[in-house]
């Protein structure tokens, strides 16, 4: 017997999938001016037509895509937030985590995109920065502040500066340096070293 049909509802959202999932792949690769609506459309199996009713037009299409992307780094992010131990594994596994999503060719390739069209879409730009500041610093801050509060560190008078200073030592190596070589430079050191180092000279400075 076959299964309850879908509504009109669930399929408009099935093509909306579609279209923002292929819209990705072409703006990461081909930029937003190359990126046409034609081949996007067939690449979900919709008509250009279905495209524009759900969408407007390309620019809505591409601010969609940003959002769509955060909402993806959103989800990846939320596994930090069940993190329960003593700082050094609290931080690690923090530090873990932050390292494979900053170190996500994929996830630099968005950020590149949103940087080179930054001055076509501040808005879309502006609502990207602030939305990773909300979900891996203020996630971040709050983990210190319950390990301060709990002994574990020192008490810190600036909790958002001591997270910068965390997640710097591991940006710079796993997320910047690929973005402007074009992961063209390897890093000596591998991703468990970077870790280590970090939290190591993190609780060097912040440790009770």
């Amino acid at each position: 017997m076959d299964g309850p049909a879908e509504s009109p509802a669930d399929v408009q959202a099935l093509k909306r999938q579609a279209i923002v999932r292929e819209a990705r792949e072409h703006f990461v690769t081909e930029g937003y001016t190359a990126t046409k609506m034609e081949p996007i459309a067939r690449a979900a199996g919709v008509s250009t037509a279905t495209i524009y009713s759900l969408f407007g037009g390309k620019s809505e299409l591409y601010s969609a895509v940003i959002d769509e992307a955060c909402d993806d780094f959103t989800r990846r992010m939320e596994s930090i937030r069940a993190i329960d131990g003593d700082a050094r594994e609290t931080l690690t596994s923090f530090a873990e985590d932050y390292a494979d999503f900053m170190g996500d060719p994929f996830v630099r390739s968005v950020f590149r995109l949103v940087v080179a069209e930054r001055t076509r879409f501040q808005e879309v730009a502006l609502r990207f920065f602030n939305h990773g500041r909300a979900e891996v610093g203020l996630t971040l801050i709050d983990l210190i502040r319950r390990l301060s509060a709990d002994g574990e560190l020192k008490p810190i008078e600036h909790p958002s500066w001591a997270a910068g200073h965390l997640v710097g030592m591991i940006e710079h190596p796993t997320f910047f340096v690929n973005l402007v070589t074009g992961d063209q430079i390897r890093i000596r050191r591998n991703r468990k070293q970077i870790v280590d180092d970090a939290v190591e000279t993190f609780l060097a400075r912040y440790g009770a």
